[in-house]
């Protein structure tokens, strides 16, 4: 059983929350550019970050007017690649994994809640030593990504909780305005992007000041 009443389950973002595969995104996306004749920087990659990868695909078909692509086979690319750099070693975010630990050991639901593919999602679970999360909300599982509140909500139906009794974990403004309108505790941890204070949001500076102990304190609304 689980020590905490609340919450009923913690929902995780992957990308720059769970792992910090956004370095590897941005090399993808720069050799994508390289290949049609482009480039792109780091200030670039900021503003793809937390966004649907089918929008942010479309954006850069746009930008370097990417003609023998669909956006599906944009999107396959650059996940392989990710992917392929993610074999070697998991790039933990600092007190993800512990967190991780913590939570299972405390019986609270975990879900991982990510607009990357679920071939990608589940590149990365299935190097985890132990069944990190109970169920994977992923791109190309949800017809609305992120900032629509539409995977958050997937992600407390399928575990059987309600979204209002959920903590979601985000690194960027897309992310958390999507749990913020799924209704769950959404806490920012900040990494790549400044994220702002909000009344619907708590804004962390890193992971391992989070615990199954504390989890309470991560409470924003009845």
């Amino acid at each position: 059983m689980p020590t905490n009443k609340f919450p009923m389950a913690v929902l995780w973002d992957m990308d720059g929350t769970l792992i910090d595969s956004e370095p590897y995104w941005l090399l993808s996306e720069a050799r994508l550019a390289r290949e049609y004749g482009g480039s792109w920087s780091e200030e670039d990659g900021k503003q793809l970050i937390g966004n649907d990868l089918y929008q942010a695909s479309d954006f850069l078909k746009d930008r370097f007017g990417i003609k023998d692509k669909s956006t599906q086979q944009v999107i396959d690319q650059l996940t392989r690649e990710v992917i392929e750099q993610l074999k070697t070693k998991l790039p933990w975010r600092p007190g993800a994994l512990e967190l991780l630990v913590d939570l299972k050991k405390a019986g609270v639901k975990t879900a991982l809640v990510t607009m990357s593919m679920r071939s990608m999602a589940l590149a990365v679970t299935e190097q985890i030593d132990f069944k990190a999360f109970d169920i994977v909300v992923a791109g190309d599982d949800v017809k609305h990504g992120k900032p629509h509140p539409e995977p958050y909500l997937r992600a407390a139906e399928l575990l059987g909780v309600p979204a209002n009794q959920c903590v979601a974990l985000e690194d960027s403004p897309t992310g958390l305005a999507s749990a913020e309108a799924a209704g769950c505790h959404a806490i920012g941890i900040t990494n790549i992007i400044n994220l702002s204070q909000g009344p619907k949001r708590k804004i962390l500076s890193s992971l391992t000041e989070v615990s199954a102990e504390n989890l309470e304190a991560l409470r924003i609304h009845d």
